[in-house]
Formats: structure tokens, C-alpha cells, sequence
């Protein structure tokens, strides 16, 4: 095979529409692998090839179109026989065109072919077809002691058609129909063959759809067309939310509209507004943890998502106490899933509360949201959830001898691990022992004490007066015990979590950058953990690992233990500049840009955390999620703690802070920064040394801008 084949076979490229998602390679083929169109975690198409008689046509190119829409394949055919009276086509003379999208939980494909030769001949055409309907924990490795039952495949269409069926061990049958614009000239099973007359000059083209049910209109031009064109109006809607950026660099430029549409893709329009969707392929469902990181990244720009993500997890919050979910009244949801397995409670991923953070960065959220924007009528929506998330926190702050917010899993079926590193091996003292829970993860106790920083402000802004004072001292208590048990003096640095046993796990990580960004360290030491992240140890040149080399159980290819996580990266970058560091911010946001550079200008979710060498790219991770929410959302957050700009709702004020620019970076402007009813545009210019700032209304109550250089 030739190393364009090869290559095209180990690339993959991705639609997403609802709650499907399709994986392809290079050709559009789905053969093998974790390829597959599925829905509702369940693989409902697990072959889709196509072929010209007997062999595999040459690709020329592929891709998805920078909106994230249509997937396109350019390929040409080798040398077919001749059939009947027709003669044989040489090498090279038909272009196939092979176009995809996504629409309404259902795919359209085209496929056309124009003779570029001198005489007419005929194509062989062939699609061949399977619906292996795994759920998404299968095929990413799972193994059930038993699954239902594949039905015989129905064709009801018959040359132009056919329907798989199963029946899963839950009853439910799942369904998978595929339909040809024409009649199959031959079909063996479920591999149908088109006799294509190619006359030169003229195109000939197959519609084909796909989806989870059988019946109504065949596909068709026209049908294709409209769908099309539907696609794309929602796929620009979506991708027109919120304030855009624009820079006086094309490729700078080229990565923050490449993060915006790949934000647009993965988020879902809910019944309680856009959620981000947290990854694909096997993440491809609402997350918790993944889409409030992902709100707080685009909040400056876009308070849509957060108030989306609010209403979904106020509405599946926890009401029961359960070991097999770990759920307890108050806790914010982790995931959820609607496989088969799921659902025949097999995994605990139906809706799974295993996830200690998600719960406070909730309330961080909604603080957040709530000054951002000062919308004060839908924190009050959300009081009683607030509340009751509150005051699971604080149970299990309460049983905790330090006052922590400590883990444990209920059952072995669950997560062992529950903060955002949540591999089995992320955890573990300075001589590479795993700690005796619970565990309590310094970053997660930055969350809550911001937490209960954020329910004093939100407290203030109800006018109840006991209740700021309350949250407030938890926060202060909270702080102190932080700074009491965490800190390592002769590191200057913090420990990643304290143990059952109460023994700091003295390992330096990455963790305590997230403390930084809540605000929880003095000056001091706040000072003493950006300089030590900055350092070789951590920052590679790309970004900052996960963990420090030399550390117990470090490795660079690892999934936690010394991998680069642009999302990490992005809120170590923001604690870092939030204690005043900006020039720091610079260099990681422009780290984080040459790597996505060699990414095809899009973050995967991790990468490996190997030294930068001069002249050779980063180095992947193999099942790296590509596109993931809060890598995609990343760059904007980088982008926010370079700039130094925040906005005031309460006040209806913006801020800006000692802002800098990218390196390279002339100028960048801010469009529509919405706050309150009025939009106005902030424009950044390099002015010799110094960075000024520029403030276009649009509406005749244009907000005061503080800016303090």
C-alpha cells in the first residue's frame, strides 16, 4: 500500500450533529476500529466502504470544511477492466467525489463521478454496509458476558435499500436504514453494486441517507440540497454566538475561528439552552465537569453557554443517595449516557455522580455568571439548587477532620479517581505508593472554598445577610486549612491531595495551578507556584505537564502523569495572571498556539508531554479526543488572562488590567462584547512598549471601561 493509503486509513475525521456523530477515515470509509456512525452511545453504522469494482480508489484529499459541516473526499480511480461492450478506464480518469454531512440525527451523503476521458465506459460502484449496533463502552474496549440478538436484515427497499435491526438485553430495538437515491444493479447481502454509464464530461451522482428508522421520502437531490443547506445556516448560527475575535495575524485569527467552530459543533441546543458536548468520539454526551470548565473558558465572550449548562445540571442534580452512581442529594452530575449498557445498569454511566469537583465548580459557575452578566432573575432560578449543592459540600466538609472535600468511591464500578485526573494511577505519594482514601485533591478544595466565596456574593446580592457571613467564614476556614496542610515550604509549592490517614501526598503536579486560579494563595506563595510551573520541569515549551518530570510514576505518554492538557494549561495560565504574572499568560497562550499550529490549528484534548525540540512538531497522544470542548475553548481563556479583561455586570462596568498582547500580535479586537443590552466593540493596539486599549459603542449607553495599565 502506498503511504498516502496508509496515512489516509490512520486519519480520522469527524461530523457531529445532536446526539450523533460520525468517525471516518481518510476516504469517508467506516472499517474498523472506533469508526462508526453512532447515536445515543450506540454504533449504528460500523461498515460504510466504498469501492470501484475490486479495488480501493486513489485519494487525492480530504477534509471537513472549516465550518465543521461537510466532509469532503477528492479520489480517482485505478485502472478498472473493461464491462461489456465499454472499455477499460485507465488510471486516473474519473474524479469521485465524496460528500457528507450530518443533519437532524440523519446522514446525507453524495457521491459523484465525472469521466475526464475521451470515451464513454462504465463505473462499478459498490457500497458495502453492517450495523454491528455495540454500545460505546464496547468499542472502546469493554467486554459483556452477553449481548442481544442481531435481527435478519429487512429489505423492504430491495435494491434500493435495507434495515438492520437488534434487539438489546434491555427489550429495546435499535434500528439502522440505509437508502439509495436508484436501484442496485446487483446486490449480494449487504453490499450493493451501481453500474454507473459514465459518458464524458457528465456527472453522475448517488444520494445515499442514513438514520435510526426506516421509511419516508428516498433520498434525492432535492431532499439533499435542502438538508444542505439547513446544516449550514444552523452550523453559522450557532457559530455567530457570543463576542468574536479578530487579531492583525491570519493564523493567530485562523486558530481562534478554528476553536469557535469546533465549540459550535460539540454544542447541543437542549431544552435548557447550548450545552458543550465534552468530546469525540468517546465523549461525545453531556459531561459535567468538562462543560463547566468550558463555560468559565468562553464566559467573557459568550454567557450563553453557562447559562445552558446551569439549567442542565440544576435539572439532573442528585435527589437520592446511591453507592452504585456515588449520588447523594445536592451533587452535580458527572455524565450521563444511553447505551444499552447504561441502561441495563451494567456500568453506572446513566447518569454517574462520580466526580467530586463538578459539584463546586457549579456554584463557581453560577457566581461567575451571575457577575458577568448581573442577571440576577435566573441565579434566582437557580437558588435552590445552588443551595442544596451547597450543602452537600458541606456535609462532607463537615465529616472530614480537616474540613475537606475529600472522595471515595461506593463501588468498584465506579471511578476510582474523581477529580478532573481521573485515572487510576494520578494519585499517589512522593515515593510513588497509592494513598488510603478518602482522598482530598488541592485543587478541589480551591473550588470550594471559591465556592463559598461565590454563595457569600450571590448571598450579598439577595440581601441576606446571615447567609454571606456564613459562606464567608467557610471560605476563610477553608483557606487557612489549605495553606495549613498543603503547602510544602521546602518545595515552594503545594502537594497534590492529603490522604485517609491525613500524610500530604508530596508531589508536585499541576493542580495547584488551579488553586491559583480561584484565588485561594497569598501573594507569596501564589508568586513561588507560577515561577516553580514556569520552570523546565513543567512548561515543556508547548504547554505545562500534568505532573513534574522526576516525580514517582512520571512519564510523558502517560494519560495524567506528564501528558499536556491545553485546558490545564489555560487555567494555570489565567491563576497565574490573576496574581498579576501576565507576561507568563504570553508565553503559554503562544506555547499553546505553535502546538496547535502542528495540530492542523486545532487543540487535541491532551498531547505528549515531551521537551520541545527546535524543528520537530509535538508529539500526539493516539486516542486523544479531537475535537474536545474544553481544549477548544482553551485558547479564549488564554487569550482572556493575557488581555486582562473582565467584565462587570453587577456594576455593568468593563475592567481591563495591564493588558499584553500575543507575541506577534499588532493588535486584536474584541467584537460585540455584550453587557446588559449594549454591545460594544474593545480593540487592543501595541503602541510602542505598551498596549493601549480603545472602546467602540454601538449603543448610546456604552459602559464605563476601567483600565488600569
Amino acid at each position: 500500500m502506498d503511504p498516502a493509503a496508509t496515512a489516509a486509513l490512520y486519519s480520522t475525521h469527524v461530523l457531529k450533529d445532536g446526539d450523533s456523530f460520525l468517525v471516518a477515515n481518510g476516504y469517508g470509509d467506516v472499517e474498523e476500529g472506533s469508526t462508526g456512525l453512532f447515536r445515543d452511545d450506540t454504533r449504528l453504522l460500523s461498515m460504510f466502504r466504498l469501492r470501484l469494482g475490486e479495488t480501493q480508489p486513489a485519494l487525492l484529499s480530504a477534509a471537513v470544511t472549516a465550518d465543521n459541516v461537510f466532509f469532503l473526499a477528492h479520489m480517482t480511480n485505478r485502472q478498472l477492466p473493461p464491462l461489456g461492450e465499454t472499455a477499460a478506464a485507465a488510471h486516473g480518469l474519473i474524479h469521485l467525489l465524496r460528500a457528507r454531512f450530518l443533519f437532524e440525527e440523519r446522514l446525507f451523503e453524495r457521491i459523484t463521478l465525472m469521466n475526464y476521458g475521451t470515451s464513454a465506459f462504465v463505473a462499478p460502484l459498490r457500497i458495502e454496509v453492517a450495523a454491528d449496533f455495540r454500545d460505546m463502552f464496547e468499542v472502546r474496549g469493554q467486554v459483556r458476558a452477553a449481548r442481544g440478538k442481531l435481527l435478519d436484515p429487512e429489505a423492504s427497499l430491495g435494491p434500493r435499500g435495507v434495515t438492520f435491526s437488534y434487539e438489546g438485553l434491555d427489550k429495546l430495538v435499535r434500528k439502522s436504514a440505509i437508502a439509495f437515491s436508484q436501484p442496485a444493479t446487483h446486490v449480494d447481502g449487504a453490499t450493493f453494486e451501481f453500474l454507473l454509464q459514465l459518458v464524458p464530461g457528465v456527472d453522475q451522482s448517488l444520494f445515499i441517507e442514513v438514520g435510526s428508522e426506516p421509511g419516508g421520502p428516498l433520498p434525492s437531490r432535492e431532499r439533499h440540497r435542502d438538508a444542505a443547506a439547513k446544516a449550514r445556516k444552523r452550523m453559522r448560527s450557532r457559530g455567530r454566538r457570543g463576542a468574536r475575535v479578530r487579531s492583525s495575524g491570519p493564523l493567530f485569527d485562523a486558530w481562534m475561528q478554528r476553536s469557535r467552530a469546533d465549540l459550535a459543533l460539540l454544542t447541543s441546543e437542549l431544552e435548557t439552552g447550548p450545552y458543550p458536548y465534552a468530546g469525540i468520539p468517546w465523549f461525545s454526551t453531556p459531561f459535567g465537569r468538562d462543560a463547566v470548565i468550558t463555560a468559565l473558558q468562553t464566559l467573557w465572550l459568550d454567557p450563553g453557554i453557562a447559562r445552558g449548562v446551569l439549567g442542565f445540571l440544576a435539572a439532573h442534580q442528585a435527589q437520592e443517595e446511591s453507592s452504585f452512581l456515588d449520588s447523594a442529594p445536592g451533587k452535580i452530575m458527572h455524565e450521563t449516557r444511553r447505551g444499552e449498557m447504561s441502561a441495563l445498569r451494567e456500568l453506572p454511566f446513566g447518569r454517574y455522580y462520580g466526580g467530586v469537583d463538578t459539584t463546586p465548580l457549579f456554584v463557581m459557575l453560577a457566581g461567575a455568571y451571575a457577575r458577568r452578566t448581573g442577571d440576577a432573575a435566573f441565579v434566582d432560578t437557580l437558588w435552590p439548587a445552588l443551595l442544596a449543592a451547597t450543602g452537600w459540600i458541606e456535609r462532607v466538609c463537615d465529616a472530614n477532620r480537616d474540613g475537606f472535600l475529600d472522595y471515595a468511591r461506593g463501588e468498584s464500578t465506579g471511578l476510582s479517581n474523581q477529580g478532573w485526573k481521573d485515572s487510576e494511577d494520578s494519585v499517589f505519594h512522593a515515593d510513588g505508593r497509592f494513598p488510603k482514601g478518602p482522598i482530598s485533591l488541592v485543587e478541589v478544595q480551591g473550588y470550594a472554598y471559591a465556592a463559598f466565596r461565590a454563595m457569600a456574593e450571590l448571598a450579598e446580592l439577595r440581601r441576606d445577610e446571615t447567609g454571606m457571613q456564613v459562606w464567608a467564614g467557610r471560605a476563610a476556614r477553608m483557606q487557612a486549612a489549605v495553606e495549613a496542610k498543603f503547602w510544602m515550604e521546602d518545595q515552594g509549592f503545594y502537594g497534590i491531595a492529603v490522604d485517609g490517614d491525613g500524610a500530604l501526598c508530596a508531589v508536585r503536579s499541576s493542580n495547584p495551578g488551579h488553586l491559583l486560579y480561584c484565588g485561594l494563595p497569598n501573594a507569596t506563595r501564589a508568586a513561588a507556584v507560577a515561577g516553580r510551573l514556569m520552570e523546565h520541569d513543567f512548561h515543556t515549551g508547548w504547554g505545562l505537564r500534568t505532573l513534574a518530570s522526576g516525580q514517582a510514576r512520571y512519564n510523558p505518554m502517560s494519560y495524567h502523569n506528564g501528558s499536556i492538557w491545553p485546558h490545564d494549561t489555560a487555567l494555570c495560565a489565567a491563576g497565574i495572571a490573576r496574581y498579576g504574572h501576565r507576561d507568563a499568560a504570553v508565553q503559554l497562550l503562544r506555547s499553546a498556539f505553535e502546538a496547535a499550529v502542528n495540530f492542523d490549528m486545532r487543540l487535541p484534548e491532551l498531547f505528549c508531554g515531551f521537551r520541545r525540540v527546535q524543528g520537530a512538531p509535538p508529539i500526539a497522544y493516539p486516542v486523544a479526543c479531537m475535537p474536545q470542548a474544553w481544549a477548544a475553548g482553551a485558547p479564549f481563556m488564554l487569550l482572556q488572562a493575557c488581555l486582562g479583561v473582565e467584565i462587570d455586570g453587577l456594576r455593568g462596568e468593563i475592567h481591563v488590567e495591564r493588558p499584553r498582547l500575543p507575541d506577534g500580535i499588532d493588535e486584536v479586537r474584541l467584537h460585540d462584547v455584550a453587557l446588559g443590552g449594549d454591545r460594544v466593540d474593545l480593540l487592543f493596539r501595541r503602541v510602542g512598549e505598551r498596549v493601549g486599549m480603545f472602546v467602540d459603542g454601538k449603543s448610546a449607553g456604552t459602559p464605563p471601561v476601567r483600565l488600569r495599565s
